[in-house]
């Protein structure tokens, strides 16, 4: 019922977004937007292109008077970087497509394989679209999905768990608010103080040295119903769907739910959620190691993602390449990068599983407007308790 589309290139003239089967009445505003996509742009260890965009979006369709019509919504984040690359990227005749020719792959990345497979003997036509500046448009669609959870009793915070060799030490009874307190306060979306010194000790090294570094993070999501998702098709179950968004997400090589990888090493004992009973709380567990999912379905407990990035595959200290035309050997192009974009990574799996949480709660739910379906999830959270 919830769909999108993004198009786009990183020096192209601007991000754009189509989202269709939004409710009508939801309220949105253009600040909550962008303060999602600054901290998408934020974060130590982030590279110069942040230094020239400052992302703001702007609304063409489906939004009047600060609130959904439930037409298409139409978003557009322009690319203040368009001006300095108009005539290379210009779609016409006129472009100069002789200048900035990219014919060395850069390991890690999708340029060797997509200009093979699409035939270019000019790799920017694919590394202007793989580029993680698309994520920009994503953030914002993800923050409409945010912004009906919100209106649901659902709520998303998403944290930086691991760089490179520093782990953070995160008490798992931490609240919901002094979580967000103090991933607020950190520049690398940590909620522990001692590890994010590490963190920043450890990115400026990779740094001196030309290196990248990667990480975990991982994603909350308070307050979500029982029952998103479904047993009977491999392709409703909800772990599938959240594992699949955030796979999608650029450099993301790992997703895990709940205790995830770590069920393989001990004992079904130690794995599985025992269930109580009480009156006043209908069903529940006191632990949590499912991850809120169970059986391809919301369980009633907190949904729990975590995710690997990988480094940043662009080095200022290139590997080696071939030349896409001479085959000769050569060190990498370097493009403008990161040193460490975990946080960043970060607020797009927010984004990403607020999307996929919206679409399960319109698919069990549905309605055209936010009456409706508010409606409905509280005579089905109220029925809940009762059985």
């Amino acid at each position: 019922m919830l769909r999108f589309l993004t198009a786009g290139e990183s020096h192209g003239p601007a991000l754009t977004a189509i989202v269709e089967g939004m409710i009508a009445g939801l309220p949105i505003t253009r600040e909550y937007i962008n303060e999602q996509l600054a901290r998408r742009q934020g974060g130590y260890g982030r590279g110069g292109r942040m230094k020239i965009e400052k992302d703001q979006v702007r609304f063409l369709s489906g939004v009047r008077g600060g609130r959904t019509t439930g037409s298409p919504i139409t978003l557009q984040i322009v690319n203040k970087d368009w001006d300095n690359w108009s005539d290379i990227m210009a779609p016409g005749p006129e472009a100069h497509l002789h200048e900035r020719v990219v014919t060395r792959p850069r390991p890690g990345h999708a340029d060797l394989s997509g200009a093979i497979k699409y035939r270019h003997e000019d790799i920017r036509n694919v590394l202007e679209r793989s580029s993680a500046r698309e994520t920009a448009a994503r953030v914002a669609v993800g923050t409409l999905a945010r912004c009906l959870l919100e209106e649901l009793g659902v709520e998303i915070v998403g944290f930086v768990r691991r760089i490179g060799s520093v782990e953070a030490v995160i008490e798992e009874d931490l609240g919901t608010s002094e979580l967000q307190k103090r991933t607020a306060r950190s520049q690398l979306l940590c909620p522990d103080p001692q590890a994010e010194e590490a963190m920043v000790k450890e990115i400026d090294r990779a740094r001196e040295n030309g290196d990248s570094l990667g990480g975990i993070f991982e994603i909350r999501a308070y307050g979500v119903p029982v029952g998103l998702g479904s047993h009977v098709h491999w392709d409703r179950k909800l772990d599938s769907r959240l594992a699949g968004a955030v796979m999608g997400i650029q450099a993301i090589k790992g997703v895990e739910i709940g205790m995830g990888f770590g069920t393989a090493a001990v004992p079904g004992s130690q794995v599985h959620d025992e269930i109580y009973y009480s009156p006043d709380r209908g069903f529940y567990r006191n632990t949590n190691r499912a991850g809120g999912i169970e059986g391809g379905m919301s369980n009633g407990e907190p949904v729990v993602v975590r995710a690997a990035m990988k480094p940043i595959p662009t080095l200022y200290k290139p590997l080696l390449s071939v030349d896409l035309k001479t085959r000769e050997p050569f060190e990498a192009s370097v493009e403008r990068s990161d040193v460490c974009a975990v946080p960043a990574a970060c607020v797009v799996g927010e984004a990403v599983v607020a999307w996929e949480l919206a679409c399960a709660m319109m698919e069990k739910f549905g309605g055209d407007s936010l009456e409706e379906i508010k409606e409905r999830v509280s005579k089905w959270r109220q029925l809940v308790r009762q059985v």
